[in-house]
């Protein structure tokens, strides 16, 4: 049995009940803070099932919204990680995924992660926006290995402009903007993740 099997049952049946999709949308909506992102994901998770993959990502999406307002990092992450094992073209979740991992401080995976969604982005022609959120993780992140990965993404993406920028950084342990304290660096990346 496959991951995916046994996260989401072994067949698609093609029916969705829209009653248990409205009592999961009412649940979200009445949910007292920091339980609003779970119902949505339970519905992305239905949606999925019946194969409505395009339905099960836009719940999916609003759950992870729902995680970052509630400030759950690490349900945001992990149910970040299950639309791009469903969807690994999920510009957006990707660089969502980077930001945490920055938040979160884990290089290794931002790194990873920060590789995917240049290439999604170079293959969904989103070179722009990419280049655009890459900048501003360089100008927060306070790690040099990033900075450098950070660099090289905006020469791929033809934003050499950009690049030399972060590349003056590294020289200079840091852009202007830097935040180097554990809290203030989670939240600025969360707020950004939200907004990307």
């Amino acid at each position: 049995m496959s991951l995916l099997s046994s996260l989401f049952g072994s067949d698609s049946s093609g029916t969705l009940d829209p009653r248990e999709l409205e009592r999961l949308e009412e649940e979200a909506r009445t949910a007292r803070a920091g339980h609003k992102g779970a119902p949505l994901n339970r519905a992305g998770d239905l949606a999925y099932r019946a194969g409505q993959t395009d339905r099960a990502l836009g719940y999916y999406g609003r759950a992870i919204d729902a995680y970052l307002e509630d400030q759950h990092l690490d349900a945001a992450r992990g149910l970040a990680n299950k639309i791009v094992r469903l969807h690994p073209e999920a510009v957006r979740t990707l660089c969502t995924l980077t930001w945490l991992d920055i938040a979160a401080r884990h290089m290794a995976t931002a790194l990873l992660h920060l590789r995917d969604y240049v290439e999604a982005a170079e293959r969904s022609r989103h070179h722009d926006l990419a280049a655009e959120q890459i900048h501003r993780m360089a100008r927060l992140a306070p790690f040099p290995e990033f900075l450098s990965s950070a660099a090289d993404a905006l020469d791929q993406l033809d934003h050499e402009e950009k690049a030399a920028e972060v590349r003056e950084w590294i020289k200079a342990e840091g852009s202007p903007h830097v935040i180097r304290e554990n809290d203030a660096l989670a939240e600025a990346c969360m707020n950004a993740a939200t907004r990307a």
